[in-house]
């Protein structure tokens, strides 16, 4: 099966979360040009990393970015891996990515798992536990933030329970660009799954970010790779390519799960 997808490679006001529903809303419809099938947006895409100001504009139970993503859904016909929000709890903030199919159902929220201490993530936000596993046309993907991908038993934690793709929301710095480059790769290859890298573009009062969101095949070639700059990435996607991969090399029926330990 092909699917074609979209990353929004967002220049993430600081700060501002109107004026970044409103900057996605206009690359929502550029990406619709190319009719894909799901569109990915960035972490913390609403409010960039203004941690310090987060219980003041953190959306209250996702429910603002919910609703404009679910707008946008059934309005276009197309799935959203909806990048991630800060989204204020009873007990405080959490990094959320949202997933909402193109009837507007939510299927499934995740809580980044791994705080990023280099930018005080643990100060501002409260981890997650569960996995980002979720179903699009009966297939099943997993997703996760930025700073998951360093740890590739997370990764494998979701692909050996059959995910096909792996899709990553990021803020992911100008400063290590090539770390992103070659754990995305790494990622791809070792789990035999597409990965479907969308970071963010442009900077904020602490940080330049790297653009590149990437997407890579089963076996770790670049399908395609955006610049620096604000833009949208869209390449189609074969998941029959997946099945055939892993028939190939079978790592997983080969894995000895026993001795990991």
């Amino acid at each position: 099966m092909k699917l074609k997808v979209s990353c929004l490679q967002m220049d993430i006001a600081f700060g501002d979360p109107e004026k970044n529903y409103q900057a996605a809303e206009n690359l929502i419809e550029k990406a619709m040009e190319s009719h894909p099938d799901i569109i990915v947006l960035p972490e913390l895409w609403t409010t960039g990393y203004d941690l310090t100001r987060l219980a003041e504009i953190a959306d209250l139970k996702a429910q603002k970015t919910i609703a404009f993503l679910q707008a946008a859904a059934k309005k276009h016909q197309v799935h959203f891996v909806g990048g991630s929000v800060a989204n204020r709890v009873e007990k405080g903030v959490k990094n959320t990515l949202l997933i909402i199919t193109k009837d507007g159902t939510v299927t499934h929220q995740y809580d980044k798992l791994h705080l990023f201490k280099l930018m005080d993530e643990h100060l501002y936000l409260e981890a997650g536990a569960d996995k980002g596993l979720f179903q699009v046309d009966g297939h099943l993907f997993a997703g996760v933030i930025c700073y998951d991908i360093r740890f590739p038993e997370w990764i494998r934690a979701h692909t050996s329970e059959g995910a096909k793709a792996l899709f990553v929301v990021a803020e992911w710095p100008a400063a290590r660009l090539g770390h992103w480059r070659a754990l995305l790769i790494a990622r791809a290859i070792e789990n035999q799954c597409y990965v479907i890298a969308c970071n963010r573009s442009g900077s904020d009062p602490n940080n330049q970010f790297a653009g590149h969101s990437l997407i890579i095949d089963p076996w770790g070639d670049v399908v395609a790779e955006a610049a620096e700059q604000e833009e949208v990435l869209t390449a189609e996607i074969d998941l029959d390519q997946v099945k055939e991969i892993r028939k190939l090399i079978p790592i997983f029926e080969d894995r000895k799960p026993t001795s990991y330990q």
